[in-house]
């Protein structure tokens, strides 16, 4: 049995869940902004791209969330061969414009903790 940290069972949620909150919106643009997409086929391309690491299920949040705020909208629908509707999203100019600022920002704090995990340990030496 997974043992939970006290941060898990309190809140119900773990780390990597919190991680997943915070960059899921960076990677559906970046993958909209290489071609529109539906929301099965972002799941399964962020899962084949991470070797199977980044799993989700529950992207149609992440969606809504962008569409509301206008950077991603509604493009074709598509009737796949088993008869269901594939709804294709696509970035917006304005989803363009915010995944560059996200990914700066992503990119400044990842490796403002790659250095402080790096003096941690150097002071564990």
């Amino acid at each position: 049995m997974k043992k939970e940290s006290k941060s898990t069972k309190e809140s119900g949620h773990s780390f990597e869940d919190y991680f997943k909150r915070a960059v899921n919106p960076l990677l559906v643009l970046l993958l909209l902004s290489e071609r529109p997409m539906y929301v099965y086929e972002m799941a399964h391309e962020l899962e084949k791209r991470s070797a199977g690491q980044y799993a989700i299920s529950l992207l149609y949040p992440v969606i809504y969330r962008l569409s509301s705020q206008g950077f991603v909208r509604e493009g074709q629908k598509e009737i796949s061969d088993d008869n269901r509707v594939r709804q294709y999203y696509e970035i917006t100019p304005d989803g363009i414009t915010y995944l560059r600022q996200i990914e700066d920002v992503y990119d400044k704090m990842s490796e403002a903790v790659q250095q402080i995990r790096r003096v941690s340990g150097e002071d564990k030496v």
